[in-house]
């Protein structure tokens, strides 16, 4: 019976020495909600973003149309004619001509478009509107004309 007794002993020893037990930090860790930080490096964070998020606000304010994103569309139409004053004529898929397109000003483009038309081939041009504005921006040939 003394070993039991002895074993017992240590046991309470070893409870009750405090300088024995490992150093606890001096604050209760409290675990947080979802969405709720506690550490203070994640509290400085979210005041950073906040203070930008407000600064951006302001500078939305500023600018108007800012936070506006333009809507773009493509179509392509059939190229029909090219007269002497720099504009064009196509063909809508309705069956109506269009006839209100300057010739592009990329070079390159240009020269593809008259060359093609002077060849005789069918062209198909794409036409990108954006903010209002209309431009030619892409040729496709689709083969000799019949």
């Amino acid at each position: 019976m003394e070993s039991n007794s002895g074993q017992g002993n240590m046991a309470a020893e070893k409870h009750t020495k405090p300088s024995e037990q490992p150093n606890k930090q001096d604050y209760i860790h409290v675990r947080a909600r979802r969405g709720q930080a506690t550490d203070s490096h994640s509290l400085a964070e979210r005041a950073r973003r906040e203070k930008i998020g407000e600064r951006m606000k302001i500078l939305q304010d500023l600018v108007p149309g800012c936070n506006k994103v333009p809507h773009v569309t493509r179509t392509d139409y059939q190229l029909i004619d090219i007269s002497e004053d720099g504009f064009v004529s196509l063909l809508t898929e309705n069956g109506n001509t269009k006839d209100d397109f300057k010739l592009p000003t990329d070079e390159s483009l240009l020269s593809q478009i008259k060359d093609g038309f002077a060849e005789g081939k069918d062209l198909i041009v794409s036409v990108m509107c954006a903010m209002g504005e209309e431009q030619i921006n892409a040729l496709k040939d689709i083969g000799p004309k019949n």
